[in-house]
């Protein structure tokens, strides 16, 4: 049987998604199962988490399942990913034998490993999740890379608790300040999600640099067809704002400035008015605010909105915990 890995919303079908999103809700209403009695999950952290560490260990407890947490070249040996290498320098084994040996110790292995922003032709490959994917034996799931399908569904469940149905809500993914460039994962998960779920989306950010991976925008254009939603660009603010329903706020890193971050600073620090405040929301129709967290208060969002009754960060940080019971709920399944 061909194993079902969790790597990308992209490659679940809308029915899919609705599905787990359906079984997030009930274990949200009812949040102990005994789903992954007896299994396993091994957590890597290649980079820090609190959110996704937390929901991820919580969410296998209360599903009688155990999670292992693992951070390599800290706890754990570092591990070579490159095929045909001479393991020459600081790395002890090979993700041939890791993914392989977890896979006969445990049921699931979740992954995060954030790009390495040096070059994006390189980065966008997400060789990590892939090779875990390629050599495991069991299901992988993405705890973030250079996409995070995980908080994409945490973020939907929200939406869909406050507004319900989604289908042609303008849906205004912006650019904010932030005094370094970020991975643009969260980005491309919001907009494969929201087009994935029929809205009109919005990508609002300072310069055509800073749009996204046309990998992500070309599925968002499908998505949006697909799905009866739309997808544009804009650099305009109060075009964008004007009439939202849902603004998103997040900040990554021009793409074209990948490695060369000294080079694009300039354009950052001239574009701190992306900042999400309460005049910007004022443009909206009654729009919900939302952000994946952690933000830096009063640099991308002020604190009028980050503590205004608009803003569902918290309901969306929450819902990690309900959806990854879901995913790894699903996963199990499989056998």
């Amino acid at each position: 049987m061909t194993i079902r890995h969790f790597l990308t919303t992209q490659d679940y079908s809308r029915a899919e998604i609705d599905v787990l999103l359906e079984q997030a809700a009930v274990f949200k209403r009812s949040p102990r199962g005994q789903q992954l009695a007896g299994k396993s999950i091994a957590l890597l952290f290649f980079n820090p988490s609190m959110r996704t560490r937390t929901s991820f260990e919580l969410g296998a407890f209360q599903l009688g399942g155990h999670a292992i947490v693992l951070a390599p070249g800290k706890d754990a040996w570092p591990i070579e990913f490159e095929v045909g290498s001479v393991m020459d320098g600081d790395t002890e084994e090979h993700i041939a034998e890791v993914a392989r040996v977890l896979s006969r110790y445990v049921d699931l292995i979740a992954v995060r490993a954030f790009p390495k922003f040096q070059d994006w032709a390189v980065d966008r490959q997400d060789k990590v999740i892939k090779a875990f994917a390629q050599y495991a034996t069991v299901p992988v799931i993405n705890m973030e890379t250079i996409t995070h399908p995980c908080q994409e569904l945490a973020h939907a469940l929200a939406l869909k608790e406050h507004l319900g149905d989604l289908t042609k809500k303008k849906y205004v993914l912006t650019w904010t300040y932030h005094p370094k460039p970020l991975n643009t994962a969260v980005a491309n998960s919001a907009l494969l999600i929201a087009t994935k779920l029929g809205m009109d989306v919005t990508l609002l950010c300072p310069t055509p640099d800073y749009v996204l991976d046309e990998r992500y925008m070309a599925f968002g254009r499908l998505n949006a067809e697909q799905n009866g939603g739309s997808l544009k660009v804009s650099h305009d603010i109060e075009e964008a704002y004007a009439g939202a329903d849902v603004v998103y706020a997040k900040s990554w890193g021009a793409l074209p400035f990948f490695g060369r971050w000294e080079q694009e600073k300039p354009v950052r620090e001239a574009s701190r008015h992306f900042i999400v405040d309460e005049a910007k929301m004022a443009l909206t129709n009654h729009g919900l605010f939302s952000h994946c967290l952690p933000l830096r208060r009063n640099i991308k969002a002020t604190d009028a909105v980050m503590d205004s009754p608009a803003c569902i960060a918290i309901d969306e940080a929450e819902n990690r915990l309900h959806v990854q019971k879901a995913v790894m709920a699903s996963l199990i399944g499989q056998g």
